[in-house]
């Protein structure tokens, strides 16, 4: 048995000792047998994987990309708080981000060229990508329904972030 001092280390042996069914058979073990993810969340490339300490982001659906009117100054933000998600990702951290409707990309390519910079383990999404090539291309670790064109500015906003989430009946606690 292998011992490791950081999370590197336990990423690592992670990496090259495990796989999904074991760490889902492990779990039915603990009593924890709802912790799947929805099985159309799916790698980008079927070779990819992720792992690291889960920063759950929360969306809501908007239809306009400045909401004006409201007593919320966060509507009148493009975005949301997304940049500040994003710029909050610390190294093997994984950016899981759920709650608005699929009817938009979630993560794109800009997002995963901060996030590399950032040492960012990958993202999980509870719903599209855009930008597809430039994501595989750098070889980022992406898991979601698919890719879809549509911008998220006029469609959804990140509302919290570093928060508990649930994803189907999968509870993400950050860290």
């Amino acid at each position: 048995m292998k011992l490791w001092r950081t999370d590197e280390e336990l990423f690592a042996i992670i990496r090259q000792e495990l796989f999904t069914c074991v760490v889902g058979d492990v779990m039915d073990k603990m009593g924890l047998q709802h912790q799947f993810l929805p099985p159309q969340i799916r790698p980008l490339r079927p070779d990819m994987v992720v792992i690291g300490r889960a920063m759950p982001v929360l969306s809501v659906d908007v239809c306009e990309e400045k909401v004006t009117g409201t007593a919320n100054k966060l509507m009148q933000k493009p975005f949301g708080l997304m940049l500040e998600a994003l710029d909050d990702l610390q190294r093997n951290e994984v950016y899981v981000n759920t709650g608005s409707s699929p009817r938009n990309a979630l993560w794109g390519e800009l997002m995963s060229i901060r996030a590399c910079k950032l040492g960012t383990s990958g993202a999980v999404l509870n719903g599209y990508v855009r930008d597809t090539k430039g994501i595989l291309n750098m070889n980022f670790p992406a898991f979601c329904w698919g890719s879809y064109a549509q911008d998220s500015a006029p469609r959804c906003k990140v509302v919290d972030f570093r928060i508990p989430v649930e994803i189907g009946s999968a509870r993400v606690p950050p860290r």
